[in-house]
């Protein structure tokens, strides 16, 4: 779990600039949003990273929730902070909350997927708001 907060702390202050903590090959996805995809590798995850946030302004993630699934799976709840370059809306207003569901193993990030909808992640791991909420 200190991973994952440390990934956090830089991406609550806008800061994407490492990524020490993810394994050579991670497997990076977008489940949702307007542009869902996966990539492979350092390089994948960067270009899809690159896009995501070249299409905001003092984009940040806020973790509000970090919720340990079992031994590898870590899922944080989370809401949006920037606004849109062109449209200049609040993140807020279009989407909320979202989650990251960060595959761990051996001290590196091996599988992050990103979801701009929460209830999206949660669907996908058969959990209700209340389950994301429980204590383990």
């Amino acid at each position: 779990m200190e991973l994952v907060r440390s990934i956090y702390a830089a991406w609550e202050r806008g800061d994407y600039s490492s990524a020490e903590w993810a394994h050579p090959e991670i497997e990076f996805a977008f489940a949702d949003g307007p542009a869902p995809g996966r990539s492979t590798g350092l390089a994948g995850m960067a270009e899809a990273m690159r896009d995501w946030l070249g299409s905001w302004e003092e984009f940040r993630q806020v973790a509000d929730e970090y919720r340990e699934l079992d031994d590898e799976r870590l899922l944080v709840l989370l809401h949006w902070d920037g606004r849109g370059k062109t449209s200049g809306l609040g993140l807020g207003e279009i989407w909320a909350k979202g989650a990251s569901l960060f595959h761990v193993r051996d001290g590196k990030v091996t599988r992050l997927i990103a979801y701009v909808d929460r209830e999206h992640a949660l669907a996908d791991l058969g959990l209700s708001e209340q389950d994301a909420h429980a204590d383990p």
